[in-house]
């Protein structure tokens, strides 16, 4: 059974994929002026980068360490 935080986690995600989706789409449809000096183009890109950033985010799960494994990828020791 899923945490209701993983739960939220997971709608989070599904809102940030739709709203990175339909961003990409207004960006392919864009009218072809000059991109560089166009603001509201610029904005656009800007934030597909600031979605694309929270989706990894929300996906990454750092290494905590724990006084049985100080080092990523290394093995707990028994007792």
């Amino acid at each position: 059974m899923m945490e209701p935080y993983e739960a939220a986690v997971e709608g989070a995600l599904s809102t940030l994929r739709a709203a990175r989706t339909s961003l990409i789409n207004e960006i392919s449809a864009y009218p072809r002026p000059i991109s560089g000096c166009d603001a509201q183009f610029n904005h656009l890109l800007s934030d597909r980068t600031r979605i694309s950033d929270a989706i990894n985010a929300l996906q990454n799960r750092p290494f905590v360490p724990t006084p049985r494994v100080m080092e990523p990828g290394a093995a707990s020791e028994s007792r």
